[in-house]
């Protein structure tokens, strides 16, 4: 019971942070958002038994990819950001995108992953051991390896795309 309402608290916590971070005029304050929602993650991590996720969490993407997002933040001068001119058709787009995700989420539960293998939810459980060792072998081991490197090239180009628009600017 007691569980429940913890992540009943941290979840809507979340969500309203979420919209917040979403409805926010400065990007700083959208980003300070994002930092709630973190923790927020973090919290529920840690509810799993996922001590060394938490931990992550907090330390790579609430500390070092918030203060690149920050550093690029100040980079691109907020002070001269233009309001947009048409919000409905953001709103419009935002719509469609979130129906074509709802209906992915659907067909995965409905035919399987891409795999070949049924999707279950809950997921199965993963037997007891240690987390960095299961981590380990689930980032390097099974699959997971190209979209993590992936990951961080991506993380690369948009460090340089947006160092070349402030470049731009400056």
């Amino acid at each position: 019971m007691i569980d429940t309402l913890f992540f009943a608290l941290v979840a809507a916590v979340a969500v309203v942070a979420a919209v917040a971070m979403v409805v926010a005029r400065r990007a700083v304050h959208s980003a300070l958002f994002l930092v709630v929602i973190l923790f927020c993650v973090a919290l529920l991590y840690l509810t799993l038994s996922a001590e060394f996720l938490a931990a992550v969490q907090i330390i790579v993407y609430a500390g070092a990819v918030m203060v690149l997002f920050l550093f690029v933040i100040t980079l691109l001068n907020p002070a001269a950001e233009q309001q947009l001119a048409d919000v409905r058709s953001h709103g419009i787009v935002a719509a469609v995108l979130a129906g074509v995700l709802l209906i992915e989420v659907a067909a995965v539960l409905r035919w399987g992953t891409l795999a070949g293998q049924p999707a279950s939810f809950p997921p199965p459980a993963v037997p007891w051991s240690d987390n960095v060792q299961a981590i380990g072998e689930g980032l390097f081991t099974t699959g997971f390896l190209l979209p993590f490197e992936l990951t961080s090239v991506l993380l690369i180009v948009a460090i340089v795309g947006a160092t070349v628009l402030a470049k731009r600017r400056l």
